[in-house]
């Protein structure tokens, strides 16, 4: 059984678009799987921005990801977005699954 989550990210990449998204996410994330700490990975298009929502199992997990992994990798990923994500963070109150 998966942990609940306790902290949640909304990124999102202004003009952003599916293949900058693939490029990123081969630089950043794990052949398989997810980082280590984050529970939940949803990703899409909205409009004309590349939305990233990723639920954590904690606020230091996600700002590990960031400052280590996640930021430096978008510098060096080519072919990925321009720059770094409009970040939203929210703790999590409430978590349900259907």
């Amino acid at each position: 059984a998966v942990a609940d989550p306790a902290f949640g990210i909304v990124n999102r990449f202004p003009g952003g678009n599916e293949e900058q998204y693939r490029n990123a996410i081969a630089v950043v994330h794990p052949p398989e799987g997810l980082p280590e700490g984050q529970l939940i990975h949803a990703a899409g298009q909205s409009g004309d921005e590349w939305v990233v929502i990723a639920l954590w199992d904690s606020r230091e997990s996600w700002e590990r990801f960031r400052n280590e992994t996640l930021l430096p990798g978008l510098q060096q990923a080519e072919g990925a977005f321009s720059g770094p994500p409009e970040e939203s963070t929210f703790a999590i109150a409430n978590f349900k699954t259907g």
